[in-house]
């Protein structure tokens, strides 16, 4: 889908209304001839703030290169305040994620702020509705239901009713992202860097009516080929760790491939005031304390988002309870 928003204005205009930050761009080009490199580079006004991996897609024949290109930049991190990883519009985010997750020199040194999507209002939804091969993924769906927050571009070229089913499709698919409208691709830098979006307990700020209310905006059945849909488990009390272990590895061991991102704040029996926050892209799961611990009157809800195909909203509730101590105050 970014690929339909690879246009020269979009490129022209993000480079130059950076403001006082200072931004490293690293633009993943697929193809033999890059275009964009220059329409960036004309507009940087350091050619040294941007860095280009050509020929390949960052979430599969090029993993390796983005780790040199971060790895080199480390020693460079005085002269920027952030890293902006411009993929390919083919580009799956989920192996990109885990390349940076993975490595545990990068994740030491490197933290992801946001996962954003820039979605044409205008094409949208042909992206959405676009049947691919079978075996293949639907990447519209997929960097949609990946994401944090969707740039909603090109929001002048359709009417308010259009704009309304889009915002409502895309909510669909990933309930929990931001909706940032805008034209020409010009939007405040200040809502989509140095944002947190993607630290997990930021995920508890959410809406509450998002988080087990039965025909919820998100939970509208729709004429989704994909079956991409999002929705949030809450439950008040304590779980019990062993079972919600259990629970997890056996969910991952059965639906790993059909589960895009899961991310939940836990409380757990027998841990005290300690919060639990975790991450979950397919299989690999990034868990352990939060940052802030469990207020003394604070209500012990755990709040767990899952988004992929085929939810069964229903059972996860249920799983989830079960893994609830009866009885537990602490």
């Amino acid at each position: 889908m970014l690929a339909a928003e690879r246009a020269r204005r979009r490129t022209q205009r993000r480079a130059t209304s950076l403001g006082d930050k200072r931004i490293c761009v690293i633009e993943n080009e697929f193809g033999e001839i890059n275009i964009d490199e220059k329409l960036v580079s004309e507009n940087m006004a350091s050619k040294e703030d941007l860095i280009q991996m050509d020929n390949g897609c960052a979430c599969c024949s090029i993993r390796g290169d983005l780790v040199r290109t971060l790895g080199g930049l480390v020693e460079k991190r005085t002269q920027f305040d952030a890293v902006m990883l411009e993929t390919t519009g083919l580009a799956d985010p989920a192996p990109i994620i885990a390349t940076l997750k993975s490595n545990q020199w990068i994740d030491d040194n490197f933290v992801i702020d946001s996962v954003l999507c820039l979605a044409s209002a205008k094409h949208v939804q042909s992206h959405l509705d676009e049947v691919k091969p079978e075996g293949a993924v639907n990447e519209a769906v997929q960097q949609i239901a990946f994401c944090d927050k969707v740039l909603l571009n090109k929001v002048d070229l359709v009417n308010d009713e259009e704009l309304a089913a889009i915002t409502a499709r895309v909510k669909t698919i990933n309930h929990f992202a931001e909706i940032i409208t805008c034209e020409r691709s010009i939007v405040d830098l200040s809502k989509i860097v140095g944002v947190s979006s993607f630290d997990v307990e930021r995920c508890t700020e959410l809406d509450p009516v998002l988080f087990g209310v039965e025909g919820a905006e998100g939970q509208k059945k729709v004429h989704d080929l994909s079956m991409v849909s999002s929705c949030g488990i809450a439950v008040e009390g304590f779980l019990d760790v062993p079972k919600f272990n259990m629970f997890m590895a056996e969910l991952l061991q059965a639906r790993a491939a059909d589960l895009y991102r899961t991310k939940g704040v836990l409380s757990f029996a027998g841990q005290g005031a300690q919060k639990f926050v975790f991450q979950g892209v397919h299989e690999q799961i990034d868990f352990g304390p939060a940052k802030t611990e469990w207020q003394k009157d604070e209500p012990r809800w755990s709040k767990i988002v899952f988004i992929g195909r085929n939810l069964d909203r229903k059972y996860l509730q249920e799983k989830v309870e079960s893994c609830l101590v009866p009885g537990a105050t602490e």
